[in-house]
């Protein structure tokens, strides 16, 4: 059964949490109503998103899907570009940085370099931007990253991912709760992967009661679990880095762990289980690290009395960090990130891809 008891709301704003309702109730009803207009395209367009702020792992979940189909289809991911620093269409290069397309778009470009990725606020025009490619370089999927509120489109398949320590269906509206749509909105999705789960998830016992709560609102069969995979550490700037592995930590090591994400618990957690001398120093999501933050991380650092700390960050950090100007030379040798997989449990795998494979 999964506890809730954690999961923090703010009843003082329940009066601004009605307002934020009615207001995307009418704008969902605009959409449902063809009074807004919403385009369908002729090729498959997976959109992977959730009906909560941030945190839940739709960005390891979308490059499952790349790994998965790059191999077979001309795959491009569609983004919003989130706090970059441009406007507009944008196509990444090689020489993209997270200024230029965003953390997340810039971290699937520098990963999967033969995909096409797009950073677009208006994703109807990025769409149409797409298929106005040559037919040769043209992409045949496209993946529409955190994009199940950009109702002007309508996919052709649609994943919800939701975080196992905080279900959809127990969350609330914003700001009161997390939620940016109603829980009724999750009718619109095909399929649902609740992600972050235990690793000792046994199935059915632990699932049940999941699965007869979330099939109101998606076909039964089309509920997977997963869970977070964390990958050998690598260098930020890799050329500078040795090869690292968690496994290395001693308990002993001071590690300085940085995390400019929604929710950083689970890896907290896990560096944890490692060193016995972590500092934590935690920011908003998707945070562009100024000089002042430099000035905590060196307090931090010198409050640890360790000659060579670590210091550690994610993969999305990462893409920010590495052509962030403000980090010192002498910190790059000794920075990682940890990249994350997903993982789906009880063999799910096997069905997930053929679900996905059969809607292509």
């Amino acid at each position: 059964m999964v506890k809730d008891t954690h999961i923090k709301f703010y009843p003082v704003l329940l009066p601004f949490t009605l307002l934020y309702g009615i207001v995307i109730w009418i704008r969902n009803l605009f959409f449902d109503w063809r009074l807004l207009s919403s385009r369908r395209y002729s090729i498959p367009v997976i959109c992977v998103g959730n009906l909560a702020v941030g945190g839940t792992g739709k960005t390891p979940l979308v490059e499952y899907l790349i790994r998965m189909l790059s191999d077979t289809y001309r795959v491009a991911v569609l983004s919003r570009g989130y706090k970059r620093q441009t406007s507009g269409y944008v196509l990444a290069d090689e020489k993209s940085t997270a200024s230029d397309i965003g953390d997340e778009a810039c971290q699937i470009k520098s990963k999967y370099p033969q995909v096409i990725v797009v950073a677009d606020k208006n994703r109807r025009r990025g769409m149409h931007n797409l298929l106005a490619m040559p037919e040769d370089v043209r992409p045949q999927v496209v993946l529409l990253d955190d994009g199940f509120q950009h109702r002007s489109i309508k996919p052709s398949f649609s994943i919800i991912v939701t975080d196992y320590h905080r279900l959809f269906y127990i969350d609330k509206l914003l700001p009161a709760g997390r939620l940016r749509e109603p829980v009724k909105s999750a009718a619109r999705a095909d399929m649902v992967v609740v992600s972050k789960c235990p690793d000792r998830l046994l199935w059915p016992d632990d699932c049940e009661e999941i699965i007869a709560k979330m099939k109101n609102w998606v076909p039964l069969q089309n509920i997977f679990f997963s869970t977070s995979l964390y990958q050998p550490l690598e260098g930020v700037f890799p050329k500078l880095c040795h090869p690292y592995r968690l496994e290395n930590i001693r308990k002993e090591d001071a590690v300085l762990l940085i995390t400019g994400i929604a929710n950083p618990m689970p890896l907290i957690k896990k560096i944890k289980n490692y060193s016995d001398k972590i500092s934590v120093l935690t920011f908003g999501d998707h945070h562009a690290f100024t000089k002042k933050d430099i000035v905590r991380m060196q307090s931090a650092l010198s409050k640890m009395k360790s000659e060579n700390p670590l210091i550690i960050c994610t993969e999305k950090d990462a893409a920010r960090i590495r052509h962030n100007l403000h980090f010192p030379d002498e910190w790059k040798s000794r920075m990682y990130y940890i990249p994350v997989m997903t993982h789906f449990l009880h063999h799910g795998h096997a069905q997930f891809e053929k679900i996905i494979m059969q809607h292509i």
